[in-house]
């Protein structure tokens, strides 16, 4: 099973330009042929592409230097060399690339696409490319531009649709698996989740549904608590937080304050996206006077939390529905935000009285020099 990563330093270089061609055209009945010499090729870049099919960064090697091919040197007879090869690096969507020394961001892919790392070194030009009217024969041609080595830092933050966040133990693996067909590491202990669980949903709205099954959060988490800060930046781009509480917990009324309390700490943005309240584990009550009691007092806060039973399914029915509700509203509300940006500005229209009124007053004064002139005329006749 590969390790998780979500940050790697990373090395590249991208190949060289490959050098001008000294060479001279020799044939027959051709006594002075004059330089042929071709230009080298271009060498080939680094680059960074999203894709699909990759989930986190452990395909990456921190300790290899990621090379694009050189170019190819240029021949005689005004052929040119080839341009080396690119290399391309694939990475998961929501990579950030970082400068490790600013800590300035580069490039976010948030979207699919490409990001040009390292360009690669200009070919050199042949000694055909140096000749002139007094300079008929130059015996010398360019070398091919070197490249540097150069570092970067890969981090990644998942965009996923849906994030479960809870304390250890309160059911997210479970909860994810009944959701999905996710198939995570489950038992009966804290922290058995070490790094994020993915699963896709298929039959919830048009397109599959990625859910994320963050590890547990506990109280201080912001500070470094725990697993700290390593996972809650995972958080941050989900468009809907989950939050599953444990009704098994002795202190399970004071989950949902200190896990807000917790993502308020870390970002303030968090506690303005669209959120659930799951109550798991409702097949360990046979009391179930008890159970309505306790949703009660829930709701009492201006909450509306969802009794389910990841174990059993009792309840994942009624869950999906509200999840297909609540993202269908956030697809509407970002689409309009989206309309809104690439609308065009109204610009106020000019008021038109003063020039209508310039108009209509311009002939009775063209009629009043003309009779002037007429005048002039007449008196000097």
């Amino acid at each position: 099973m590969h390790k998780f990563v979500d940050e790697v330093n990373l090395r590249v270089q991208a190949g060289k330009g490959g050098a001008g061609e000294i060479s001279f055209l020799r044939e027959k009945f051709i006594e002075f042929g004059g330089p042929d010499g071709g230009d080298g090729g271009d060498g080939g870049d680094v680059i960074f592409q999203t894709s699909e099919q990759l989930l986190a960064l452990s395909h990456l090697r921190p300790e290899q230097v990621y090379k694009a091919r050189n170019g190819f040197p240029g021949e005689g007879s005004n052929c040119n060399g080839r341009k080396g090869a690119d290399l391309i690096v694939r990475v998961p969507f929501g990579t950030q690339i970082i400068d490790p020394v600013s800590g300035a961001l580069l490039h976010d892919f948030t979207e699919p696409g490409v990001f040009i790392a390292a360009k690669g070194g200009r070919g050199g030009k042949g000694n055909a490319f140096f000749r002139t009217a007094r300079r008929q024969a130059p015996r010398f041609a360019q070398p091919g531009e070197e490249t540097e080595e150069k570092e970067f830092t890969l981090a990644l933050k998942m965009i996923a649709d849906v994030g479960l966040v809870g304390f250890p133990n309160a059911g997210k693996s479970t909860l994810l698996k009944a959701l999905t067909k996710a198939n995570p590491k489950i038992a009966n202990y804290p922290f058995t989740t070490l790094s994020p669980n993915i699963g896709i949903i298929d039959d919830l709205v048009r397109r599959p549904l990625i859910v994320a099954d963050i590890p547990g959060i506990l109280e201080g988490a912001s500070k470094g608590y725990g697993l700290g800060l390593s996972f809650l930046k995972h958080i941050e781009r989900v468009r809907l937080i989950v939050f599953v509480l444990d009704l098994e917990n002795a202190y399970v009324e004071d989950e949902m304050q200190i896990l807000k309390t917790e993502l308020e700490s870390y970002s303030p943005e968090l506690l303005s996206k669209p959120a659930l309240v799951v109550l798991n584990k409702i097949d360990r009550f046979e009391d179930k006077k008890f159970l309505k009691e306790f949703i009660a007092s829930y709701k009492a806060q201006g909450l509306d939390p969802i009794p389910v039973s990841a174990q059993s399914g009792e309840g994942i029915a009624k869950l999906r529905q509200a999840l297909k509700r609540l993202l269908k509203g956030a697809a509407t509300r970002a689409g309009a935000k989206k309309r809104a940006k690439k609308a065009p500005k109204k610009v106020p229209k000019k008021s038109t009285t003063k020039k209508a009124a310039k108009t209509k007053d311009t002939p009775k004064k063209t009629a009043a020099k003309k009779t002037v002139r007429k005048r002039s005329t007449t008196a000097s006749a």
